[in-house]
């Protein structure tokens, strides 16, 4: 069973039909005591960075997903879900975030249209479970303005460029994330929700 995230943002339920069409079962769940029972978590999201940051913390979300992550079950986050896991962001002014990769959330550079959106290409620096028969070079979806910035290089699983060359997925253990949007991606981005699922089994 894998849960995905409900902290008030949209996407959930296409992440959960992607998660069944390649044959995983996922439920869209705002209970701490779900994610401590399941087998792997998905936090999706699209939408401001401190309004997340501030609704997990309320409902006490955010300390729970920082504990599974840390016994090691298997984690994805996924554009808003991935920038979330760092240090802070610079969206409208400083926010600090779950902090448990440490980098920070920027903006974009000036000269490129925002948000990036559309189909863009995904190179690996290194091979990781989540893109295991994916061709280096193929196609995801992506709507953002920001991006992350890992402070350890070491955590940075492909690259995708855009007015400049930034971070596109993070794999360190148990922890993935992704600034794509998989549940968009077509059958590559199917495969990686299949490959992630095969981690929680």
């Amino acid at each position: 069973m894998i849960a995905i995230v409900d902290y008030g943002v949209g996407n959930l339920r296409s992440v959960q039909k992607g998660f069944e069409r390649v044959g995983f079962e996922a439920i869209v769940t705002a209970e701490t005591d779900v994610l401590r029972r399941v087998d792997g978590i998905v936090l999706p999201g699209v939408g401001a960075f401190r309004d997340a940051v501030s609704s997990l913390a309320k409902s006490g979300l955010g300390e729970e997903l920082a504990r599974n992550i840390s016994k090691g079950k298997p984690f994805l986050g996924i554009c808003l879900g991935l920038h979330l896991l760092f240090s802070e962001s610079e969206e409208h002014g400083i926010t600090r975030g779950l902090d448990i990769i440490p980098g920070r959330v920027a903006g974009l550079p000036s000269g490129v249209k925002v948000p990036h959106m559309g189909w863009n290409q995904v190179y690996k620096r290194r091979e990781t479970p989540i893109f295991k028969g994916i061709a280096d070079g193929s196609n995801f979806y992506f709507v953002h303005s920001y991006y992350a910035q890992p402070d350890d290089e070491a955590v940075v699983a492909t690259t995708t460029e855009y007015g400049l060359e930034f971070t596109s997925s993070v794999c360190c253990d148990n922890l993935f994330g992704v600034q794509f949007h998989p549940e968009k991606s077509g059958e590559v981005g199917l495969k990686i929700l299949k490959n992630f699922g095969e981690l929680c089994d």
